[in-house]
């Protein structure tokens, strides 16, 4: 049994981020006895807070809260908590008993390491193990990394941790780190290493600290959570680690009782919760990013990946490490909202609609299903056909309105033929200048902000048309979402731009959208529907 290397699963703390603590008492107690189980070395079962404590919540105000949580402690394993080096009242923290929780992580930001480390010589002074995380630890030059290690050997904690805030490491980062912790460090302290998996990399640079490690004499603590559970891009997995542990290291957990904990406790959070790589985390790990950045652009405007890389590389490298949402709404808005004078582009468009019928054919399914009545309409009407953000083969449109980017290279690249011979209307948060064939509007008139989803393409041409003073309007295809994705649209490869798949959620808020449109719209009174609509009041 190899000695030196102790994991540490964070599942219950970690993930507390995706599910505000609230993993429920059968799922609590159920993780830390499959770990037990496992025999998994420490178990990081939640954290300290100040308010006070909530059943089946891993947010304890004090230890003894987890006692109802823990059947049989094992005294060959070790159970922590963690706090906010500035956070957690001391005051709350009663002397060490030994009949829950052994030890206290500390984790302290990038240049707070004194005040992190003298809030440890306290919770030592109780009685408990000790723990430190230096968070953003990739900041950190090398006198900071000797600072930091003076002030760690001073208090004689049991580990202190490298921690990859942004999963924004290479190898070469991790190997620097280490050789000046390993050499300053006081040998009986513990380095351990807390990943961040933003650029698909958490699990190799576990594996590649363990190896650097292993060349010392050093004891080491790897932490890892069930199904890589923890905030935005989540953590290295513990089954891998364990596999690896066990295969490669000469370790012997119980990874039968590891993949019990993932069939018995943690489907339903994957089933219900989000978390894990994704392009937005990439970025934030690209750019050393705080995931608070990356949540609030994901949330309140669903941003694409390239509007979101170029806002958050318009940010300096402090302001990345925050999150100032002020600061951020400015940058989302100048991304956005060009400064455009479009009077030309509008006065023409006045000509060409004034007066007409407007038929706005959007992508649902009943323009394919019921393509026959929409013809009928087309030559009854002989309205002016604008296609809303995407081409269905089969339409000859007058104009194609995009107001997505994702849609519009879409459009452009499987339908290049069709896409060249229609007039398009194209926002300026895609382009501010006009390829052959388009005319640029600017972004901020079609859009009324309010929505989550304030950017629905029929929403946004109607502002167009409203603005154009176009009086009378039929759709077909805003047909409403159905529970998946590719029953909802006549093209099911169109790409999503509602990745999290609460189609009802969405259904009623466009619903509302419209309503409001339509309440407030001063030319287009009329509006009809071709093809059956959710959003049809009738």
């Amino acid at each position: 049994m190899n000695t030196r290397i102790r994991l540490l699963d964070c599942t219950l703390r970690d993930g507390a981020y995706i599910v505000n603590g609230k993993f429920g008492a059968p799922a609590i107690k159920g993780i830390v006895n499959k770990m037990q189980e496992a025999n998994v070395d420490i178990i990081e079962c939640g954290w300290l807070k100040n308010a006070p404590y909530e059943e089946g919540t891993t947010y304890y105000h004090v230890p003894a809260d987890f006692e109802r949580y823990l059947a049989n402690k094992n005294p060959a394993l070790t159970y922590t908590v963690m706090i906010d080096w500035d956070r957690y009242d001391l005051d709350n923290l009663p002397p060490y008993d030994g009949k829950s929780i052994d030890a206290v992580r500390v984790v302290f930001p990038h240049g707070r390491h004194n005040e992190g480390t003298e809030v440890g010589r306290k919770i030592k002074e109780k009685g408990y193990q000790v723990f430190f995380q230096a968070a953003n630890t990739l900041s950190y030059s090398e006198q900071d990394l000797i600072d930091l290690a003076r002030a760690v050997n001073a208090v004689k904690p049991v580990s202190l941790s490298v921690v990859d805030t942004f999963g924004a490491m290479y190898e070469e980062d991790l190997e620097r780190i280490v050789a000046v912790l390993d050499r300053e460090l006081s040998p009986d302290i513990q380095l351990g290493f807390h990943s961040h998996n933003n650029q698909q990399m958490s699990f190799s640079l576990t594996i590649h600290f363990i190896k650097e490690l292993m060349k010392t004499e050093r004891k080491i603590v790897v932490d890892a959570s069930l199904c890589g559970m923890g905030r935005g891009a989540g953590n290295a997995t513990t089954e891998l680690v364990v596999s690896y542990l066990n295969r490669k290291c000469g370790c012997h957990y119980d990874l039968d009782a590891v993949m019990d904990a993932i069939d018995v406790y943690m489907q339903y959070f994957k089933e219900n919760y989000q978390w894990g790589y994704s392009t937005p985390y990439f970025i934030a790990g690209m750019y050393c990013c705080h995931v608070n950045n990356i949540a609030y652009l994901l949330n309140n405007h669903r941003t694409s990946a390239r509007d979101m890389r170029n806002i958050i590389e318009s940010l300096s490298p402090a302001d990345r490490l925050k999150y100032d949402y002020d600061l951020l709404e400015r940058k989302y808005l100048q991304n956005q909202d060009y400064c455009l004078d479009d009077r030309q582009a509008m006065d023409w468009l006045h000509r060409e609609l004034s007066g007409k019928t407007v038929l706005l054919v959007a992508p649902g399914k009943t323009v394919v299903d019921q393509k026959d009545k929409v013809q009928a309409f087309i030559d009854r009407e002989k309205p002016v056909v604008i296609g809303v953000n995407a081409i269905v083969p089969g339409y000859h449109y007058d104009h194609v309105l995009f107001v997505n980017s994702a849609r519009y290279t879409y459009a452009k690249e499987t339908n290049r033929e069709s896409f060249d011979s229609f007039r398009r209307i194209v926002t300026s948060n895609i382009k501010t200048v006009p390829d052959a064939g388009e005319t640029v509007i600017a972004y901020g008139s079609v859009i009324k902000h309010g929505w989550l989803h304030f950017d629905n393409a029929v929403i946004c041409a109607l502002h167009l048309l409203e603005r154009l003073g176009v009086e009378r309007v039929a759709i077909a295809g805003f047909d409403g979402f159905k529970s998946k994705y590719n029953e909802s649209y006549a093209d099911p490869f169109l790409p999503s731009l509602n990745p999290d798949n609460r189609w009802d959620e969405l259904n009623e808020e466009i619903r509302d959208i419209f309503a409001n449109f339509k309440s407030t719209a001063v030319a287009c009174k009329d509006i009809e529907f071709v093809t059956p609509s959710l959003f049809d009041a009738k």
